[in-house]
């Protein structure tokens, strides 16, 4: 359908137990392959540290890798977390990367720093922080566009590569700057579903045009576990309660194979915990999943819906995008 909203894919590079990084990698570009197949418009990496099973901290690293073994469907960061970087460094990796997949890359900008306090002052930011966080971004805009007579600092490659900046954001903080700044905004419902309808309300009633962007664009990112048959699904969903309960529980975040009950796996309280966090994930076959994502459109305007999708087998993940991609010619 024209005006649904198109798919995009948001991934962690999440390391199932017992395998190795090498491989999840792989299976990583296997997967945006197959989006690209589909039609999903963008696939985006997002920035994480000190977190066992997630491997997309050298994320620019990991979107140049993406974009080398595929072709067309846009590449990005969902998002780089812009307090752990001097914002000259950004702009050469991304004008880097325009350089040598033009036209295909996105910037996505977090004010988080995707860790904890500890490995943020490891990655050598300490009392920079997310106060910071207009400047920089309003810096590494100007270091991405033209040269401009007597600048002193140049990012080599980035200058001129006019690279589109996005702001990621779960508060209304980031939507407004992005509406003020005339930027595409993107709102991590997949983990922060609590604000998204105030925050995409205040991001297009307060968006003023830019450069960049006439219009206001957003993304919502939600957590989705497609199968053939919604009792499989609800199978499968076990996999991502696992990985939310390790987070809570401060424990690694490895990807654990599904399981038949989470009964004795959690308490009343840690369950509610992880069915707030997970309060937008669609579990179900293409019918099921249509029907959720009708209810959730019908109270919010978005461009674009960005899928994480938590499944253990890496074949029955890339069989969860046909499903997906079916919800797109389907009225519920």
């Amino acid at each position: 359908m024209s005006n649904y909203p198109d798919y995009s894919l948001l991934e962690l590079a999440s390391v199932r137990e017992g395998d190795s990084v090498g491989t999840t990698l792989k299976n990583s570009v296997a997967y945006a392959q197959h989006a690209e197949k589909l039609g999903f418009k963008r696939f985006w990496l997002a920035e994480h540290h000190n977190m066992e099973g997630i491997s997309s901290s050298a994320t620019s690293v990991l979107i140049g890798h993406i974009a080398g073994k595929t072709q067309t469907i846009r590449v990005g960061s969902g998002g780089v977390m812009l307090p752990n970087h001097p914002p000259l460094v950004i702009a050469e990796q991304f004008g880097t990367l325009e350089s040598l997949y033009p036209g295909r890359i996105d910037l996505g900008l977090g004010r988080a720093p995707g860790t904890d306090p500890i490995t943020a002052r490891a990655l050598r930011r300490d009392g920079l922080g997310a106060e910071q966080f207009p400047e920089d971004v309003a810096r590494l805009q100007s270091m991405l566009g033209p040269l401009k007579p007597g600048q002193a600092v140049k990012a080599i490659p980035g200058a001129g590569t006019n690279v589109p900046v996005w702001l990621l954001g779960s508060s209304l903080y980031s939507a407004q700057l992005a509406a003020m700044r005339g930027l595409p905004y993107a709102f991590a419902g997949h983990f922060a579903p609590r604000l998204y309808r105030e925050a995409l309300k205040v991001y297009r009633d307060n968006f003023q045009p830019s450069e960049q962007l006439q219009q206001p664009y957003t993304i919502l990112a939600v957590p989705a576990v497609p199968a053939d048959t919604t009792e499989e699904a609800k199978y499968l969903a076990t996999t991502s309660y696992q990985r939310i309960l390790a987070l809570f529980r401060g424990q690694p975040l490895w990807m654990k194979a599904p399981v038949e009950s989470m009964d004795g796996l959690w308490n009343a309280g840690e369950r509610a915990g992880v069915q707030d966090f997970l309060a937008l994930q669609l579990i179900g076959d293409a019918k099921a999943i249509r029907k959720r994502l009708d209810e959730l459109l019908a109270s919010v305007t978005v461009d674009e819906v960005m899928f994480t999708v938590d499944i253990h087998d890496p074949e029955k993940r890339r069989h969860a995008l046909d499903i997906l991609w079916e919800t797109r010619g389907r009225a519920a």
